[in-house]
């Protein structure tokens, strides 16, 4: 018999996680925070997979449904963070010079 159940194991790992997701994600300087979209959106990915595969394999009605949850959420986390890449990435474009057209400024004068 086993002093701690397994459940209790998965609830610390699963606590743990979110500490140091937090910490390691707010001392991200703003020069690598991009890349380090790009590296969540691949592992979000990969965990969309394993959701997938867990739903698959899981007998219980809940098991099926909370994997079922886990894919949809982890598909908005990959769609999300492509749209925060995107729109970081576009920060650093050069904005072409405004430029104005000569019938604009013939009809003002």
């Amino acid at each position: 018999m086993d002093l701690i159940s397994d459940g209790i194991y998965n609830l610390i790992i699963f606590v743990l996680a979110i500490y140091i997701g937090y910490h390691v994600v707010w001392n991200v300087t703003p020069a690598l925070h991009t890349p380090l979209m790009s590296v969540t959106n691949a592992i979000s990915a990969i965990v969309i997979v394993g959701a997938m595969l867990a739903a698959a394999l899981t007998v219980t009605p809940l098991g099926k449904t909370m994997g079922t949850l886990a894919v949809a959420l982890a598909a908005v986390n990959v769609f999300g963070g492509f749209l925060v890449t995107r729109r970081m990435l576009e920060m650093f474009k050069k904005k072409a010079p405004k430029t104005v057209a000569t019938g604009a400024l013939a009809e003002k004068h």
